[in-house]
């Protein structure tokens, strides 16, 4: 049986993790796989218990973590190849850039015959400065000419991978949208949304708006905080927001609700307030059952899951139109877009679902059946074992 060398920079919650596993796991009976991962950060919630639930157990490689700490790199590389020359590998694949850098570097040197790597979107613009990402840049291209294949989870990504930064030519990219288990959005889902609802105390006529995601800057929170300010003066429906995650900025988002005159809650405190922070939640199925719409404010997106898992749950979005998200949702059909940190044409989005029921109800119905074929994971695995098949 073919072996493939899976290796994820860290199991923090968000589509790699699944993806990994749900390949870990379905291609059992074509591949035997061993999986590797980094660590997460400290201010990361653990996405372990994906994994548990599947039943599969990675081996983590301690030094292998987000931040670039050369000291740290070298040792996780060393391991990697260790582990390589044990293992006899017939497939690497790499899973987002950390992993991407090392594992394919380790597998290259280590005449590895076939070495595959996904992007979970990318770093090329609206993370760092401009001479930090051409360095960044340069690093992809180098390495992903010593790959066999390249994945890309959209077709806009195999776009800017292909044509705007030029990291390899459109013939090595194959687009593989991701895979989950969409059904759990649907199962039991009055329950879920009662226990949601009766937790955080919310009235049966009370509007509850959720944004789902790590506390980092590319999430762009200060646009929903401030379009919620504006919301919040200009209806008179009963609203609630909720901030679900955590992250680097924690504070500084408090800060600005705080700067704003938002009152908040914390986990546990009185959820009185207009605004929740929930830190994170893994039952993120009661989440989106709980809520009414789901927001997105971010700079840049590669293939959002937090969209993927609100139309499963048939909720109406509010998002802005950056990155990958078109290929995600359905403009003007399970979403209303607006163009980046455009506060005022958010805000009014915004404020059209919240004050039309039927609009709200109507973009969130159409949401399921749009991503559970899409977007299964059974597709996933079909599309990944067939890519192995094509490079072999």
């Amino acid at each position: 049986m073919p072996k493939i060398l899976r290796i994820i920079n860290r199991l923090n919650l968000g589509g790699p993790t699944y993806n990994v596993a749900y390949l870990t796991r379905h291609l059992n009976d074509d591949y035997e796989t061993k999986l590797l991962a980094g660590m997460n950060d400290a201010s990361e919630a653990s996405s372990e218990f994906i994994l548990r639930q599947l039943e599969v157990t990675p081996t983590y490689i301690p030094e292998m973590r987000r931040s670039i700490i050369p000291f740290n790199d070298l040792k996780a590389y060393r391991k990697i190849k260790s582990i390589i020359r044990e293992y006899k590998p017939d497939i690497v694949h790499t899973h987002a850039a950390k992993a991407g850098a090392l594992g394919r570097l380790a597998a290259y040197h280590c005449n590895v015959p076939v070495i595959v790597h996904t992007f979970h979107g990318h770093v090329f613009h609206s993370y760092f400065n401009p001479v930090k990402t051409r360095i960044f840049i340069e690093i992809e291209r180098s390495l992903a000419r010593i790959s066999t294949g390249i994945v890309a989870i959209s077709n806009l990504q195999k776009h800017e991978l292909s044509e705007v930064y030029k990291i390899c030519p459109a013939e090595k990219i194959k687009v593989i949208p991701l895979g989950f288990d969409l059904k759990r959005f649907q199962d039991n889902y009055e329950t879920k949304r009662y226990n949601f609802r009766r937790q955080y105390a919310l009235a049966d006529d009370e509007i509850a708006i959720g944004i789902i995601g790590r506390l980092v800057p590319v999430k762009n929170h200060r646009l929903f905080l401030k379009a919620f300010k504006e919301v919040f003066k200009k209806t008179n429906k009963k609203v609630k927001g909720f901030i679900v995650g955590d992250g680097e900025l924690m504070n500084a988002i408090q800060g600005e609700a705080a700067s704003l005159e938002i009152p908040f809650s914390m986990p546990g405190e009185n959820s009185n307030n207009p605004l929740v922070f929930t830190s994170w939640i893994t039952k993120v199925d009661e989440v989106m059952a709980g809520l009414d719409i789901v927001a997105l404010t971010s700079l840049n997106e590669g293939t959002p899951v937090s969209l993927i898992e609100a139309q499963a749950a048939n909720k109406a979005i509010v998002c802005t139109a950056v990155g990958g998200i078109e290929d995600v949702v359905l403009a003007g059909e399970t979403a209303l877009l607006s163009p980046s940190n455009q506060v005022d044409l958010f805000a009014e989005n915004l404020l059209k679902l919240i004050e039309d029921e039927q609009l709200r109800n109507s973009i969130g119905s159409k949401g399921y059946s749009y991503v559970h074929e899409k977007f299964n994971f059974n597709r996933l695995v079909k599309d990944t074992k067939d890519l192995y098949e094509q490079l072999k």
